[in-house]
């Protein structure tokens, strides 16, 4: 039934890839996509710290409504990064200490709520990674609908089953299946002309004529 539904997800993003993203800051991984695809400023770390990168395991959800975040918990795989769209809802919360610490038992990679988690206090003490739109106490239901391993959007970026995730302290990213090799490329790239330009700044030797040329150009008057 369309929007009641658990779907086979046909393929994801590999473990070596996955680990050559988690050492990639995600403002890097952004820049090296044209920065077009971001999961919105409401997403937030809500774990006491780490970097959280996966392949998704979509979740579309009914706003207030945690069945199918259940069924996920139970058919994910290892590794794998649960990526809730509740719509942003942040009415009634839709994990807490107990879902995650099911999560962690099962040794998946992380949780993505676009909607809101409670027990916070619990959740901000501990090392597994967890995003969320807000934090409410007030729990969830579980009456369905929902859908399992089907496009999701949150905030304007597509993310399809098996898609790379990754997160840090800016935020959530998502890098599509087929395009993982081309944006790692670019990104490794790009961070490492980066740790070139700080040493170059640490050492007073940062080239700043770029400034006043880009002022230049767009016709701006510079009184000397």
């Amino acid at each position: 039934m369309i929007g009641f539904q658990i779907r086979k997800r046909e393929r994801k993003v590999d473990n070596a890839t996955i680990a050559r993203f988690r050492e990639l800051p995600v403002a890097n991984i952004s820049d090296s996509m044209s920065r077009m695809t971001a999961g919105g400023a409401a997403l937030r770390p809500i774990h006491r710290g780490g970097v959280l990168a996966g392949a998704a395991f979509t979740v579309k959800t009914r706003p207030g409504d945690n069945l199918m975040v259940h069924k996920a918990l139970d058919t994910a795989e290892p590794g794998d990064i649960i990526v809730v769209d509740g719509g942003g809802d942040l009415t009634n919360s839709l994990i807490g200490e107990m879902m995650v610490a099911h999560a962690a038992a099962r040794r998946l990679g992380g949780i993505v709520i676009y909607g809101a988690i409670r027990d916070y206090d619990t959740l901000h003490a501990g090392d597994f990674p967890v995003f969320a739109a807000g934090v409410t106490h007030r729990g969830p239901y579980k009456d369905g609908p929902g859908e399992i391993n089907v496009p999701i959007a949150i905030e304007g970026m597509v993310i399809a089953p098996g898609d790379l995730i990754v997160g840090d302290g800016d935020g959530i990213v998502c890098v599509p299946f087929d395009v993982t090799a081309e944006v790692l490329k670019a990104t490794e790239a790009k961070h490492q002309a980066e740790i070139k330009q700080l040493a170059a700044i640490k050492a007073g030797n940062s080239d700043r004529a770029w400034v006043d040329a880009a002022l230049t150009k767009l016709g701006c008057t510079i009184e000397r």
